[in-house]
């Protein structure tokens, strides 16, 4: 960001911990950071670590987030704020975006929650701010690079549709273990739902409705077997933009071979719960070791036939690792989150806009390129 803004960033995990230290490190002037968390000393501990992490001077504030209410200090904050950046929970997405609106901040957030979605857009579609919604990882990135493939490629093969657009992302690690073939490498909180709600896809050029984990295969990328399977949430708002372009679309989480039969079997175990979610995610965290080595996976490919008939497809594979960010050391998942909400922030800020802003209304070469995204996910080419 090449101007100075006053940002406020909700949520004191590793994501926010990650925007935050990049902001400051990466920002091409200081920028004024907030950090907002319903436990103080956690958005404390926060400011501590990125002021010992960044290269550069920085400015950077810790206050109260309660979950109800709006003290004093805050307000000042929320007042003199440009953009909150919601890195909690999904469930709390409604709360922060009202909050934004009501103090004319822009927003960006990152949930794949979908009923939370519909929520903000109600909420926002009158506001003098703009809400950018679901710009992560997955939703976020990957939605932006399947819609800049098959822009291109619709383009460079002069058709107007194609067949198939799938999107497939995986936060993994290099090692798995039987029996359940994964492990935590991010908050698992989101995990079981996205295994458990509906999936939207395009099906014969109509967006239609799915069950999670309803269409098992296997893709080889680098010379790797992986699974895949339909989850909710990561194809954000593309099933509207391109039904009646694409014959069929699919988002799809990446795992070792042997998970998907795992989270099978405690499903069915599961089957007379009266919380199936909340159930599932614990029997999966009593299970399931957390590791700080990750690694992010991430393919799309886009196929249909050419003008003259000739069947075709474009795929992208993109591999990331922790790196360093200034003195500190951020997971793959942390930088592929952080990354996109940040880029969207700098588009909020830089070229204001209004009301609800979706990933397929994007330009996706400016966001593909921009600084942020490019520094963690690299070059972008068809």
């Amino acid at each position: 960001m090449i101007k100075s803004y006053n940002i406020i960033i909700a949520g004191a995990g590793g994501i926010a911990s990650a925007v935050a230290l990049m902001l400051a490190e990466w920002s091409d002037t200081k920028q004024n950071i907030f950090i907002g968390n319903r436990t103080l000393k956690k958005a404390q501990k926060i400011v501590k670590w990125v002021k010992n992490g960044t290269t550069k001077s920085c400015s950077i504030i810790a206050f109260h987030l309660p979950e109800e209410g709006v003290p004093n200090r805050m307000k000042n904050i929320l007042i003199k704020g440009d953009i909150l950046l919601d890195c909690l929970p999904g469930s709390m997405a409604p709360k922060l975006a009202k909050l934004a609106k009501d103090f004319h901040l822009h927003y960006a957030n990152l949930t794949e929650y979908v009923a939370e979605t519909n929520k903000i857009m109600e909420l926002a579609k009158n506001a003098d701010t703009g809400f950018i919604l679901q710009t992560g990882l997955a939703p976020g990135y990957i939605n932006v690079l399947g819609h800049y493939l098959f822009q291109n490629f619709c383009k460079d093969f002069k058709v107007k549709k194609v067949d198939k657009l799938e999107l497939k992302v995986g936060a993994l690690t290099d090692y798995a273990v039987e029996p359940y073939y994964y492990t935590f490498t991010w908050n698992p909180a989101g995990v079981a739902t996205e295994y458990l709600k509906d999936t939207i896809v395009i099906r014969d050029f109509k967006k239609t409705v799915l069950p999670a984990l309803s269409e098992k295969t296997t893709v080889i990328i680098d010379g790797v077997t992986y699974e895949d399977d339909l989850t909710s949430g990561g194809a954000a708002d593309l099933p509207d933009l391109l039904e009646g372009k694409v014959r069929s679309l699919n988002y799809k989480t990446l795992r070792y071979p042997g998970h998907y039969s795992w989270v099978g079997q405690q499903i069915k175990s599961l089957k007379d719960s009266a919380n199936l979610i909340k159930d599932l995610q614990k029997r999966m965290e009593e299970s399931i070791p957390h590791v700080e080595n990750d690694l992010v996976v991430l393919y799309a490919a886009v196929e249909g036939k050419d003008v003259n008939g000739v069947l075709r497809r474009r795929e992208t594979v993109k591999k990331i690792k922790p790196k360093s960010v200034g003195k500190q050391k951020l997971r793959a998942i942390q930088l592929t989150t952080a990354a996109p909400l940040l880029q969207s922030a700098q588009q909020l800020l830089e070229i204001p806009k209004k009301g609800v802003v979706l990933q397929g209304q994007l330009e996706t070469e400016q966001f593909l390129n921009g600084h942020f995204v490019k520094t963690v996910y690299g070059e972008t080419l068809v």
